[in-house]
């Protein structure tokens, strides 16, 4: 799982110092740090372009290239770095709801997570689902509110099937629904061909971005620029007018070159 993928690299980039061990402190302040410092974006599918979800092409663009990703990127990554500190995980899938209705069908799984096996027990890791970027993992334990520095959460389980709800300022809102069954290789690279070329995903009409950094969710979508308190209240707010505006937004909020002109980025979103 790990070939591919060089550790130091890794801790360097999200500025983690210090000793690792397969451990609850470990694995929080990896996430913390992974969140904070490689964003959520969809720059490859909104432009266009092939999202490849093998471990060396990851490392090369989101390490090297100090890009970000979305899930199957983002967790491929995080999980690599787990398990080559030692701990025991399971890739997980599940299927969006953030958008959803109530009463919508449910879709396909077209996201990944994951599960850590620690000593104390079981804990949901996801440092991909951007909308609600989880900002510390969360004990997969059901019925008890979990506050983190970014929001409170709560995991629900019905016959089964898990659901991750996050309380936002009109209410709990559902993030996903997903069960404990490992996913192959393969199951990610259907669901990211899908995600990344399906002329339904909303990753191809939408630009999205978002890290969350010291209690604060900084979040891009298309030409709204936001910045979110605890619980999803928004404390600033803006139209991105213009490419040069779009291109500091990128730099100085989210740390990210795209990889063609901002000004053709820019053109290819559309206004609100």
């Amino acid at each position: 799982m790990t070939e591919g993928f060089r550790l130091n690299d890794y801790l360097a980039r999200i500025g983690f110092e210090g000793k690792t061990a397969p451990d609850f402190t470990t694995l929080s302040t990896l996430h913390a740090a992974h969140v904070a410092t490689i964003p959520f974006e969809t720059l490859d599918p909104f432009l266009g372009r092939r999202v490849s979800i093998d471990l060396p092409s990851i490392h090369e663009k989101m390490i090297e290239g100090r890009r970000g990703g979305y899930c199957y990127e983002q967790n491929t990554l995080f999980r690599a770095a787990l398990e080559a500190i030692g701990f025991k995980v399971a890739a997980l899938a599940g299927r969006v709801r953030w958008m959803s209705g109530p009463e919508a069908p449910l879709g396909p799984r077209t996201h990944m997570l994951l599960k850590v096996e620690l000593a104390e027990g079981l804990w949901l890791a996801d440092v991909g689902f951007g909308g609600c970027l989880l900002d510390r993992p969360l004990r997969l334990e059901t019925g008890v509110e979990q506050r983190t520095g970014a929001g409170i959460y709560l995991l629900r389980e019905n016959g089964g099937l898990f659901s991750l709800d996050a309380q936002q300022p009109g209410g709990w809102r559902t993030a996903y629904l997903f069960d404990l069954t490992p996913q192959e290789n393969s199951d990610y690279e259907m669901a990211n061909w899908y995600s990344s070329t399906h002329p339904r995903s909303i990753f191809l009409e939408n630009l999205i971005m978002e890290k969350v950094a010291d209690g604060r969710r900084y979040k891009l979508v298309n030409r709204r620029y936001v910045v979110e308190e605890s619980g999803g209240r928004v404390i600033e707010g803006r139209n991105v007018e213009s490419a040069e505006d779009l291109d500091g937004i990128l730099r100085e909020a989210f740390n990210v070159i795209p990889p063609v002109p901002v000004t053709d980025v820019f053109a290819r979103i559309r206004p609100a």
